[in-house]
């Protein structure tokens, strides 16, 4: 009687998870991957020459949010889409090189709220694919509507945004920062400004100057520190999850009719890309 050899061999990785594969199938992408690092890794060294030590701690912390796609791909096996990672990046290396080193937030006020929108239609993605990754899944009995899908990414992408904001007041209360921008306003109500114990409102309003310890600031109006920008930024991403969410619930009722934008959006396991 024979005996039969058991293979004890470790399985190999699938091949869509190896660095070469993901280099060939994705040239645009590593593309774009090595010059924003050689850019980083450039202004870090010209940070360092000139003395400015948190500018270049910003570029390591750049450097290291942009292997996260790369270790989500191959860690988890989970396929992120090309053009997801692309925005990935590109919103990391904008938010913290250009906006923040750059001062691009001063030059092209705007910025900050196109990047707070599209980080809410991209986390609402993240959200939306690893619920549907739990649904699909043959080992976990999960099985949401598509509606419940919906409101968990909606919710997932809310916490994300929400969590920034947390950091951003963080870093301004400890570290003596500003990265929740000031506001100028021209009215303001207040119970406390109105001099007594009640909760009467005072509304004042046609403000032209603000004036602190006998000086003024030469501002036309008062100096709002991080409330309206908080806010702002909440409500963006509140839409960019809406616009996704509305799309993303739509995609799931015709999920295998026809090709959809949002599959750009959503991260998938490997083993789901074929049933697309």
């Amino acid at each position: 009687m024979k005996r039969v050899k058991k293979n004890k061999s470790k399985a190999k990785a699938p091949k869509q998870h190896s660095l070469l594969y993901s280099v060939k199938q994705n040239k645009e992408l590593t593309a774009l991957y090595f010059i924003l690092r050689l850019v980083i890794i450039f202004i870090f060294v010209l940070n360092i020459i000139r003395g400015k030590y948190e500018s270049a701690m910003t570029c390591g912390l750049t450097f290291i949010l942009m292997l996260i796609p790369s270790f989500i791909d191959r860690s988890l096996h989970i396929e992120l889409p090309s053009v997801l990672e692309t925005f990935m990046i590109l919103f990391v290396f904008s938010a913290n090189i250009l906006g923040e080193i750059g001062s691009f937030y001063e030059k092209i006020p705007f910025l900050d709220t196109i990047l707070h929108t599209l980080n809410g239609f991209i986390c609402a993605g993240v959200g939306f694919g690893l619920t549907d990754i739990l649904n699909r899944s043959k080992k976990v009995k999960f099985n949401l509507s598509p509606i419940f899908v919906c409101l968990f990414s909606f919710c997932f992408s809310m916490t994300a945004g929400t969590v920034w904001e947390f950091f951003e007041f963080g870093v301004d209360t400890f570290l003596g920062k500003d990265m929740q921008k000031d506001t100028i306003v021209t009215t303001i109500n207040s119970t406390l400004l109105s001099g007594n114990d009640t909760n009467a409102v005072t509304h004042i309003s046609g403000i032209a100057s603000t004036t602190v310890n006998g000086k003024d600031l030469g501002i036309n109006g008062y100096l709002d520190i991080g409330l309206i920008d908080t806010m702002k930024d909440l409500m963006v991403n509140f839409v960019g999850a809406v616009v996704f969410n509305g799309l993303g619930f739509i995609y799931l009722k015709n999920r295998g009719k026809k090709a959809s934008f949002l599959n750009n959006f959503i991260p998938k396991k490997a083993e789901d890309i074929t049933e697309e």
